[in-house]
Order: C-alpha cells, then sequence, then structure tokens
C-alpha cells in the first residue's frame, strides 16, 4: 500500500463489515437490524448472475434523475475480469471502466455494495487518494442515493468506527 492510498485497508474493512450486516439480515429473513443502539431496516441487496446484469444495473444508477443531479456523469463500460479475486475501476483516455469477476467462486463481487463501490471511483473526480475522503463521502452518497439513507448511515458510521476520514 502506497502513502497516497494510506486507507484502502481501512475502507475495504469497513466495507467487508458492512457486507456481513447485509449478509447476516438476509440469512436471518429479517431487515431489521441494531445498530450501535439505532433500530435501522437494511433494504434487500441486489445480486448479480452475470456481467450483463452488473451492466444493466450501472446503466439504471447513472441514470437515475438523483445520481444526475447530483455528479457529472460520464459513461461507464463494465466488462469481464479475469479471476476472482478482485473487482477494480480503471480509467484510461477519459473512459471509466469497472471489472468485476464472473467466475465460479465471484459472488461476493456480484453484488450492489462492491459494484457502487467501483461506481463511486467513477463518480470521484478528485485528484486524491483513490480510497481517500473524496471517495468515502462520494460512496456513502451514492448508496443513500440508491439504496436509501440507512445505508449510507451504515457505511459512513463504520468508516468512523474503522478510523476512516
Amino acid at each position: 500500500m502506497t502513502e497516497r492510498d494510506a486507507q484502502r485497508s481501512k475502507v475495504y474493512a469497513a466495507e467487508q463489515f458492512v457486507r456481513t450486516l447485509f449478509d447476516r439480515a438476509a440469512q436471518h429473513d429479517s431487515r431489521s437490524i441494531d445498530f450501535f443502539g439505532t433500530q435501522l431496516t437494511l433494504p434487500p441487496e441486489a445480486r448479480f448472475g452475470s456481467v450483463g446484469a452488473v451492466r444493466r444495473y450501472v446503466d439504471d444508477v447513472l441514470s437515475m434523475p438523483a445520481v444526475r443531479a447530483r455528479f457529472a456523469v460520464t459513461p461507464l463500460v463494465v466488462r469481464a475480469r479475469r479471476g476472482e479475486s478482485a473487482a477494480h475501476y480503471e480509467s484510461r483516455g477519459g473512459t471509466g471502466t469497472i471489472a468485476v469477476p464472473e467466475r465460479a467462486g465471484s459472488d461476493w463481487a456480484l453484488r450492489e455494495l462492491v459494484v457502487l463501490h467501483e461506481v463511486a471511483h467513477h463518480l470521484c473526480v478528485s485528484g486524491g487518494p483513490a480510497h481517500g475522503p473524496v471517495f468515502v463521502e462520494t460512496f456513502c452518497e451514492l448508496a443513500s442515493l440508491v439504496m436509501g439513507a440507512e445505508v449510507g448511515y451504515v457505511l459512513h458510521v463504520v468508516y468512523v468506527k474503522e478510523g476512516v476520514r
């Protein structure tokens, strides 16, 4: 990890905790959780069966009026990624691309929170660290707009608990 993206591991740890909250809520057939003393109802999290489904979802997110009103939306390509250990965002020549694994065992990446994380990279136009404060703010706001205010709140609180700025 470079100093430039110094909070990357904290961001990933916080997001893994949030994904675990969603997984446990789904396993227990109850979307209602006690979150640090506050009763919240988590929305269902979308799961995707293919890169094509992720592509359609990303197009839908980027066409949402609330997202378009808040962010400078530019085209975003979604493609399959070899391997199954990571999803990532890259920008080359002004074109943003999200790469997600599609192989068996990559279910962790074919879920709404992971895809929105990558979309947040695309919408985050700062020159700062990839997982810096501007990215964190962008992801929390995007999650609120797309999944609901509860999700943005949960992300924000868990980021703070993990020491993310």
